[in-house]
This record gives C-alpha cells, structure tokens and sequence, in this order.
C-alpha cells in the first residue's frame, strides 16, 4: 500500500518537535556546556577579604625634656594660679639636716602670678632648714646695727644649716641688694653667714602679706613666695 507524502511529512514533523523538546529538557536542567544552558556558574575571581595598605609605623612619643614633679619651681609661673594665695604672716620654720653645711651663692628675684618670690640658690652638702618672720626692724646678726631695707613691712629670712665659705669651700654670694619686680617684693638685703645661720631681709610693700618658705633639690634652693 503506498503512503501519502503527506503523512510522511507529519511524522517527520512531529520527530523534530519531540527533538527538540528532548533537547531544551536537557539544557535546562543540567546547564552542562554544548546543550544551550550556557557554562556552568564560576566563583568570583575577587578575593573575598579585601586587602589594606600597610599601616603607618607610630612615631616614637617624645620624652618631656623636663621631669614632671609636685614641687613648684623657682622660674616658671604655675599652669593654674593660686587664688586666694596660700600661707600666713606667723613664724615659719624647718630645722636642717644634720650633715647640712651649705653657702648661698645667689639671691634671685622674680614676679608670678598671685605672688613675688626670692629664691636663694645653695650649694655644699645636705638640707637647708631656715627661720622666717615678720620683724619690726632689719637688724644685723652679730652687729645689731639697722640695715636699710626698702619696702614697709620687713620680712626676715634666716636660713639655717649653712656656713663659712673657709668651711664649705664654696664662694659666698656677694651681697649686693636686689630690686623687686614692683609688686609685693620691694627689695632683698643680704646680710651674710654668722654662726651657721645666712640671714637676708625682704622688704615687702605696705603691711604685712601671707608668705610660704619651702626647699627644693637638684639644684639645692630655699624659695620664699610672698603674696600679691
């Protein structure tokens, strides 16, 4: 029996259609290369920890070219002023070490914020001590004559522990007057060493202000404040 041509054609047809299903099938699901789904997924090719410049090397912190301390100085003005000053008009005093035996070789002056003080530099051996009070007159150790001091109030300064320069072999200070800074401290008479004691008078303007007297070390000083 012969076949129509046209039936031929449908069954071609219809092998074609099933084909290409069978083909899209398997593309779709296995995404294998060649069969239409492309090639397989692939891990970026970024690193997935993002990387970082080196860090700058710190700069080595710079040692303070001054020791840090809780003693006030002689020649630096406090960061935070004192207000209301603090010390006293009555006697003040320290006794000195026993093994002291020191030489003023200087008398400095200066103006602070809130107080004037007079620093006595020393140098020998030991700690000085000292004898500090308001006087009616500067009288001369050993002499008893009247010293010329300027100011109105006298505040005297004994600083003990200290001796002949024949003894300590240290060169005295040479006991010239020193002006004030025109505030609280008028003037500073320096009346030598007698008997282990170097007495020096401090004129101090107008009636008697509240002062402090301390030591300090490194180099050896005995600083007396007198307030504004």
């Amino acid at each position: 029996m012969q076949r129509s041509p046209h039936r031929r054609r449908t069954v071609g047809a219809v092998a074609l259609v099933a084909g290409a299903a069978l083909l899209a099938a398997c593309g779709d699901g296995d995404g294998l290369p060649g069969y239409g789904g492309g090639a397989p997924a692939t891990e970026s090719s970024s690193p997935t920890a993002a990387s970082s410049a080196p860090e700058d090397e710190e700069t080595p912190t710079e040692e303070p070219t001054d020791e840090a301390t809780d003693e006030p100085t002689d020649d630096a003005t406090p960061t935070e002023p004192e207000t209301p000053f603090e010390g006293g008009t009555a006697l003040d005093e320290s006794a000195a070490s026993d093994d002291a035996l020191l030489t003023v070789t200087d008398v400095r002056v200066g103006s602070h914020d809130g107080y004037d003080r007079v620093v006595f530099d020393l140098e020998g051996t030991g700690t000085p001590g000292w004898r500090a009070q308001y006087v009616e007159a500067a009288l001369e150790p050993g002499r008893g004559e009247e010293l010329d001091v300027g100011g109105d109030s006298v505040l005297e300064v004994g600083i003990t522990g200290t001796g002949y320069p024949t003894d300590t072999g240290v060169t005295e200070y040479d006991g010239d007057p020193v002006a004030g800074p025109g505030g609280s401290v008028e003037e500073v008479v320096y009346s030598f060493v007698f008997e282990g004691t170097t007495t020096a008078f401090v004129g101090v303007d107008g009636e008697p202000r509240p002062f402090r007297v301390f030591s300090l070390k490194d180099p050896t000083r005995v600083v007396v404040d007198v307030g504004s």
